[in-house]
């Protein structure tokens, strides 16, 4: 495997670590700042708002910037954000730094994934963003428990000084190992990539992006309660909950990358997002059941991470335009839209008194969706390309 790919991937790990690991530490946080759990699923939606603003607004800013330089950049970024974290003293304060971490998220893994398709050898791009990706999800697997393990047996603010270690050495081996690359040609005001907006295909892409994973944050923001509250099982062992989720998601996002290459993303988008809500209606019947829940934990997982390689090769290869890294950061910025509706309406039937395993209903509806705005986007591209012949 290339270095520089490892590059990107460890960027992935410190900002998987930094957007996941709230969900496992929602009610040591709560306890902490004296704050009910949906109060505290707002941190993950405000991390995630940050997100969606700074993705477009750093990559076009940076757009005179080479590649290799513009991340080391974000990352910098990224470090300096989530230290913050660690001080803030009040609920409000830490709101704040949660929502300026997010911030360079996007514009990260929207230049790295244009980077790592450059990067990688002739027909296996998807693959190659699948690895970059694969961060996020190996975040999930071990970055994310031992955070959660960290947050619940010392402090919380103790993981996020993990984070900024791991975006510390992140800029290091992104010097080290990312090969300089060429800085794009403009020709006048980079802000004039978005006329990138004026395509329908992006349009689709964004309501697409912004809604089907919302699926998988309805269900893990609050896995914690359902898992102890629910499920049966100790609060002492989340952390092993969430190495089985995150272990899931590693074989999803792997698979997900391979059928993409084989079957193409949006046969791949429609399987992944059909077994995704199998899984919430299956976690809602079956929740109550420990061994079917822990089964399911790592199903879900797969599911909800096997549209993540193909829907951002989906997203890339939308539009003709030469504003690639613009297209590419709307697919991490898209994410966390979903990632905020996620969290934000999956808590709603919490506070309505319908209990933990309501989200998931949250959670299928939002895979339906996704599901029926592919169908149309994929029947309008066939339209399209019938009419050319």
């Amino acid at each position: 495997m290339k270095k520089s790919l490892v590059a990107l991937a460890l960027g992935g790990l410190g900002i998987g670590v930094a957007e996941f690991t709230m969900m496992g530490m929602l009610p040591d946080v709560a306890l902490d700042l004296g704050i009910n759990i949906p109060e505290a699923g707002h941190l993950i939606s405000a991390y995630a708002i940050g997100v969606v603003i700074g993705a477009p607004l750093f990559v076009t800013g940076m757009a005179r910037m080479s590649p290799n330089r513009t991340l080391m950049a974000l990352m910098a970024l990224f470090t300096i954000f989530n230290a913050l974290s660690i001080i803030a003293p009040s609920y409000g304060s830490l709101m704040v730094s949660r929502f300026v971490s997010g911030l360079p998220h996007g514009a990260f893994f929207g230049v790295g994934a244009v980077v790592a398709s450059q990067l990688a050898d002739k027909g296996k791009e998807a693959q190659a963003v699948a690895f970059m990706f694969s961060g996020l999800t190996i975040a999930n697997l071990l970055g994310v428990p031992i955070g959660t393990y960290i947050g619940h047996a010392f402090s919380w603010r103790y993981t996020f000084l993990l984070i900024a270690l791991i975006g510390g050495l992140t800029v290091l081996v992104l010097h080290l190992w990312v090969p300089k690359m060429a800085s794009r040609k403009l020709v006048g005001s980079p802000w004039r990539d978005f006329r990138i907006f004026k395509e329908p295909n992006i349009w689709f892409m964004v309501l697409i992006i912004s809604i089907a994973p919302g699926a998988l944050f309805a269900w893990i923001s609050y896995i914690a309660p359902l898992m102890t509250e629910v499920s049966g099982i100790a609060p002492s062992n989340m952390p092993f909950i969430m190495v089985l989720a995150g272990l899931g998601m590693v074989v999803g996002n792997l698979v997900g990358g391979k059928m993409s290459d084989k079957l193409g993303p949006s046969t791949t988008i429609i399987l992944a997002l059909a077994f995704q809500v199998i899984c919430m209606l299956v976690i809602y019947f079956t929740a109550s059941h420990t061994g079917m829940s822990i089964l399911m934990t790592f199903l879900t997982g797969a599911a909800t991470f096997a549209i993540v390689p193909p829907l951002q090769v989906q997203l890339i290869n939308s539009v003709q335009s030469d504003a690639k890294m613009l297209v590419a950061s709307l697919g991490p910025s898209c994410f966390n839209i979903a990632n905020a509706l996620g969290a934000f309406l999956g808590g709603v039937p919490i506070e309505l008194g319908y209990g933990y395993t309501s989200p998931v209903w949250v959670g299928a509806i939002m895979g339906i969706i996704g599901v029926i705005v592919s169908l149309l986007f994929i029947r309008r591209n066939r339209k399209m390309a019938m009419a050319k012949c």
